[in-house]
């Protein structure tokens, strides 16, 4: 990858004729509001978003109207200049900040050197708005406004839009795909389709998969990795970290087991499963007989329709594991991201 040429990268920001709701120049030939510099970072990262490119720039100190450079006196100190990334990240949505703040320096109209600061902002996560003391801006032109209600909704929609799980693979092939998985898989889906029981088994496994809807024209996607992939395989699905980890709690809540199984999470709903204790309760229900009736502390379905509603339901980008807590009472189920549905009892 070619290395960032800020000094390029300035050129093409002075090239520029018209400010755009990505770029944009202030004159701060010696100080600049703060609140104004917050103002204008969730401005440019909201429009940096909502525009598809990674990030905004802004910078001091240059005229805006015909880009002729002034020079800035804003934070010569160095150490005030670097503090600034923290004093946004304190009022901002996430605490993010600059990417950077660039030092460089242009000559003036008399030939003189003059410093100038490139800000490099990041792009609004997909989303999440980015909010300056809990107050989104945007831009309407080069004029600073609030986020209109149409532009919040498109930017809190993408996440909404987005699916992580059904994305292709590239480098993945059916070979990364674990033969016990996809034979379980088979199993499962035959009795759901009961009436195309005998067509399955005349199917290869890539027609199989395709026709589960877990592949797409036959290539590998983040689903047939989480539900079927190979141990081995799990650095495909970065940041993921695609793990079910049973706990055992005791009365006083502190940890006496632990159990952790990764992918294929077809087989892992089985391997969690036969880690919780399942007692066997007797109960008298009918009066006037000796013989009490058995009944499972948990019922089978509900543990399993909560699994699975984790595994489907999991934000894997956050990087986050499934764990299921088993105390003496009790069983908790969590995952990062939604569940559906939002109780199970």
């Amino acid at each position: 990858m070619p290395q960032f040429n800020i000094n390029q990268k300035l050129d093409e920001l002075l090239a520029t004729k018209f400010e755009t709701e990505v770029i944009e120049f202030k004159e701060a030939k010696n100080d600049f509001s703060f609140e104004e510099l917050g103002k204008y970072f969730s401005a440019l990262s909201n429009e940096a978003n909502l525009h598809n490119v990674e990030c905004a720039w802004l910078v001091f100190d240059v005229e805006d109207k015909k880009h002729k450079v002034v020079g800035t006196n804003y934070r010569l100190d160095d150490k005030s200049l670097n503090n600034l990334k923290e004093e946004i990240a304190k009022h901002t949505t996430g605490n993010i900040s600059f990417i950077e703040i660039y030092k460089c320096s242009r000559k003036d109209q008399d030939g003189n050197d003059k410093r100038i600061l490139v800000f490099q902002i990041p792009a609004a996560p997909k989303g999440i708005p980015t909010a300056f003391k809990r107050i989104n801006y945007g831009r309407d032109g080069e004029a600073l406004v609030g986020l209109s209600t149409e532009e919040f909704e498109r930017i809190r929609s993408q996440n909404v839009q987005t699916d992580w799980s059904a994305g292709i693979v590239p480098d993945a092939t059916i070979e990364d795909l674990d033969e016990s998985a996809i034979k379980k898989a088979r199993e499962l889906y035959k009795v759901r389709h009961s009436l195309k029981a005998d067509e399955v088994d005349s199917w290869d496994d890539i027609t199989f998969l395709n026709k589960a809807k877990i592949t797409q024209k036959g290539k590998i996607t983040r689903t047939a990795l989480l539900l079927l992939g190979k141990d081995e395989s799990e650095f495909m699905l970065q940041p993921a970290d695609p793990k079910i980890r049973w706990i055992l709690l005791d009365s006083t809540g502190r940890q006496k087991a632990f159990y952790i199984s990764g992918i294929p999470f077809l087989n892992a709903i089985d391997e969690i499963y036969s880690k919780i204790r399942i007692i066997r309760y007797q109960y008298i229900v009918k009066e006037g007989t000796l013989f009490p009736e058995e009944v499972d502390q948990y019922d089978s379905f509900t543990i399993r329709e909560s699994l699975n509603n984790c595994i489907a339901h999991q934000d894997y980008t956050k990087g986050c594991r499934i764990n299921v807590i088993e105390g003496e009472d009790q069983l908790t189920f969590e995952n990062a991201g939604l569940f559906i549905p939002n109780s199970v009892e």
